[in-house]
């Protein structure tokens, strides 16, 4: 049996509550009662406490009860109720990673609660961000967290071998490894590790070019593929070129960044909470956009790794208060993202990098404005098309490019790649 977390109070008029993973959750009866699901304290719940707090100072007769679920298990559950039709165990609010919502929308509908765009100015988010969990052009999520993809380089490194980040910033994939080539020569340290049989590197430089795994109408784009070909083609000539590094698992892939055997890192912008455990780095690392695709049409310098939006499922007790309160808050409060910024949280609601606090210098990152410079990098990240196989997609390729970096040929593999998730989508 989990055990509980007594509920805090905040004030004599204002609570919130926190408790952990009980055996059921459900929304509450009362229609100024919010229950939220969400995992991880210090980040996730630690927003949304933040989050509460803010709504509370006009809305004191109000009640968030925040509930520690984490997230395969709000997978597990909102499947068990998607397939059963009871939805009387859902929460009002529940988190949801970005790269699944499309997927749970489709499949199980009535989990999920349309957002009134009268409520949401979703304008205000952009659109690589919003459109995970778009579907058949209505909303179903408010964005949260920021997963856009940063470049990150130890400038000590860099300069030992003649250059600078500005050699970095605003390059092609094929200018990056000729560079890495000359920091390999010259300090003997690969520019970027990754784990093998992971494909968030494929991802991050298919979505750069704006290209997807899928069609608009939900069919396969893997075999005639000419940008994932050419994706494929550019991660082979990393590997081959020395300048990339497979590593084994996740410890061996943060070691490498901390303990001074890299010089650079390329992933989502939530990498820059593990990358300053490395106090003794402080000053040594910045931050630029990623490298882009060559001579392929629609590449550019943005992508995005990661994230999660907020969604209202279809057993929330009172929409209205649900929307309102996602409103005034995660899609409507420069303060609360003032206030998260502390945890790693950075906003993809744009207003926010207006504020003062973004524009703080981060001095572990060079002195430069990374949150600010981040905000600005998600406003031009390109929107792919998801759909309800994306992750089955994703490990397939996966897979393939193992096979075609030992010498398999990439036409077949592609090909085989392709029937192989077709026949996961029953075709």
């Amino acid at each position: 049996m989990r055990k509980k977390i007594v509920a805090i109070l905040l004030a004599a008029t204002m609570a919130i509550g926190i408790t952990a993973c009980g055996n059921q959750s459900e929304s509450n009866k009362d229609d100024n009662t919010i229950t939220v699901w969400c995992w991880d304290k210090t980040f996730n719940i630690f927003a949304m406490e933040e989050a509460a707090k803010i709504y509370q100072e006009d809305h004191q007769d109000v009640k968030i009860d925040i509930v520690e679920v984490g997230d395969v298990d709000v997978q597990s559950r909102l499947t068990t109720a998607g397939i059963s039709g009871d939805l009387s165990t859902l929460p009002d609010i529940f988190l949801m990673l970005d790269q699944s919502f499309q997927k749970n929308v489709i499949s199980y509908p009535d989990v999920f609660t349309e957002i009134s765009e009268k409520k949401i100015d979703f304008s205000e988010f952009p659109s690589g961000k919003t459109d995970f969990s778009v579907v058949d052009g209505k909303h179903y999520g408010v964005p949260f967290d920021n997963g856009v993809a940063i470049a990150c380089y130890r400038t000590d490194i860099l300069q030992e071998a003649g250059m600078t980040l500005e050699d970095f910033t605003d390059i092609t994939w094929d200018e990056w490894i000729e560079k890495g080539k000359v920091v390999l020569e010259k300090t003997g340290k690969p520019l970027l590790t990754t784990t093998a049989g992971e494909c968030d590197l494929l991802t991050m430089m298919l979505q750069s070019a704006g290209a997807s795994l899928f069609n608009e109408d939900g069919t396969t784009n893997i075999a005639k593929n000419d940008t994932l070909k050419k994706v494929i083609d550019t991660y082979c000539k990393m590997k081959d070129s020395g300048v990339l590094q497979e590593v084994n698992n996740w410890d061996e892939y943060t070691g490498s960044m901390v303990n001074n055997e890299v010089a650079g890192v390329i992933n989502g912008c939530w990498i820059m909470g593990t990358i300053q455990t490395a106090e003794d780095q402080s000053g040594k690392w910045a931050i630029t956009n990623i490298p882009k695709l060559t001579n392929v049409k629609g590449a550019t310098n943005y992508s995005n790794n990661g994230g999660s939006s907020w969604a209202i499922s279809g057993n929330c007790g009172n929409v209205e208060l649900a929307e309102d309160f996602l409103a005034s808050t995660f899609a409507g409060s420069t303060e609360l993202y003032d206030n998260i910024l502390s945890c790693g949280a950075i906003s993809t609601w744009t207003p926010a990098g207006d504020s003062d606090a973004y524009a703080v210098p981060n001095e572990f990152f060079s002195g430069d404005a990374v949150f600010e410079k981040i905000v600005d990098y998600s406003t031009k990240v390109p929107s792919i098309i998801t759909g309800p196989y994306f992750n089955e997609a994703r490990d397939a390729i996966s897979i393939a490019t193992t096979n075609i970096t030992n010498g398999a040929d990439l036409e077949k593999e592609l090909k085989k790649t392709e029937d192989t998730v077709n026949f996961n989508m029953g075709q």
